[in-house]
C-alpha cells in the first residue's frame, strides 16, 4: 500500500487538478447504510505558492513532476476501499469493496475513464479521482465493508473465560475464543428491524450440518442453534449480497470455509454471547 504516495501525489498534482473541472431464518432485504452525500474525501489538496522570481538572479528550481498514478493495481488499504465503494455508486464495479486493487478494479477504472474522455490507463490519477469525487458521495462504514473485512470489536468481558462465540452487533463480527484467546474472527449479519437477533448469554444446544429451515424451506448449512430457532449458520444470501440484506434473527456468516472450520470445533454447551 502506498498511503504516503497517495498524499504526496495529490498535493503535487493539485495545480493540474484545478484545471479539470449489509426453527430458522432466511434473508430479508435491507438497505445498506451509506454516506451523507457531501462528497468529501479524506485527502486534502493544497495548492503550492511559487514566488514570482522577479528581481532575483535565477528562478526557483521547478518541482519534480508527480507520479502518474495515485492508486494502481496491487495497492491495498482503506483508500482502495473508498475507490471501490465510489465506483459501485456509479455502477462501474459490482464486487467488493475488498480493499485490494485487483483486475476488476482496474477494469472498472478504465471504463470510468473512457466514458469521460480521460486516458484509459486503469490507474487513478488526480484528475480521475476528482472526477469520481464530483459524481459520488462519501461512503459510509457499511458501504466500505459491504462484503465484510471490518475489524472486530474488543471482546465483551463475558467472553474472556471458557469456550465462547463472542458476537458484536456494533462491528458485525464474531470471535471464536477459548480462555480469552481469539482463534478466529469472521464477519456476521443479523436480523432486521422487525426480526432482530436476541441479545444475551446463551448456549449451543444443537448442531445441524445440513439443516433446512422448516419455516421458510431455506438452507441453513453449518447451523449451531443457541436460542429457539436462532442459530449461527452459513448464508448463501450474505455471501452474495453482503449487508444489503438481513436474516429473520439468525447470525449469518458469509465465509463458508471459516464457518466449516468453526462448526468442526464448536461443541454442544459452548457459550454464545451476543451484545454491542
Amino acid at each position: 500500500m502506498r498511503t504516503e504516495r497517495w498524499g504526496r501525489s495529490l498535493a503535487a498534482a493539485a495545480g493540474a487538478v484545478a484545471l479539470a473541472a449489509v426453527v430458522g431464518c432466511t434473508a430479508q432485504p435491507l438497505d445498506a447504510q451509506g454516506g451523507d452525500g457531501k462528497g468529501r474525501s479524506p485527502v486534502h489538496i493544497e495548492v503550492p505558492h511559487t514566488p514570482s522570481g522577479v528581481g532575483t538572479r535565477s528562478a526557483a528550481p521547478a518541482p519534480r513532476p508527480p507520479s502518474a498514478a495515485v492508486l494502481e493495481r496491487g495497492d491495498s488499504g482503506l483508500q482502495v476501499r473508498e475507490l471501490q465503494a465510489r465506483l459501485r455508486q456509479v455502477d462501474w464495479l459490482f464486487d467488493g469493496p475488498t480493499g485490494t486493487y485487483d483486475d476488476l478494479t482496474e477494469n472498472a477504472v478504465r471504463g470510468f475513464q473512457g466514458k469521460r474522455g480521460l486516458a484509459r490507463t486503469g490507474e487513478v490519477d488526480p484528475v480521475t479521482w476528482q472526477r469520481l469525487l464530483s459524481m459520488t458521495h462519501e461512503p459510509g462504514t457499511w458501504e466500505l465493508y459491504l462484503m465484510g473485512g471490518q475489524p472486530a470489536a474488543a471482546p465483551d468481558p463475558r467472553c474472556l473465560t471458557g469456550r465462547v462465540l463472542c458476537i458484536s452487533k456494533r462491528t458485525r463480527t464474531l470471535r471464536w475464543m477459548i480462555d480469552g484467546q481469539t482463534l478466529s474472527t469472521m464477519a456476521v449479519r443479523f436480523g432486521t428491524q422487525y426480526t432482530p437477533t436476541r441479545e444475551g448469554v446463551f448456549r449451543i444446544y444443537w448442531k445441524s450440518r445440513h439443516h433446512v429451515s422448516t419455516l421458510y424451506d431455506a438452507p441453513m448449512p453449518y447451523a449451531m442453534f443457541f436460542s429457539g430457532g436462532e442459530a449461527v449458520h452459513y448464508s448463501y444470501d450474505f455471501a452474495a449480497r453482503g449487508y444489503a440484506g438481513g436474516s429473520h434473527g439468525c447470525v449469518n456468516v458469509r465465509d463458508e470455509a471459516a464457518i466449516a472450520a468453526l462448526f468442526s470445533q464448536v461443541r454442544t454447551g459452548d457459550k454464545v454471547v451476543v451484545g454491542w
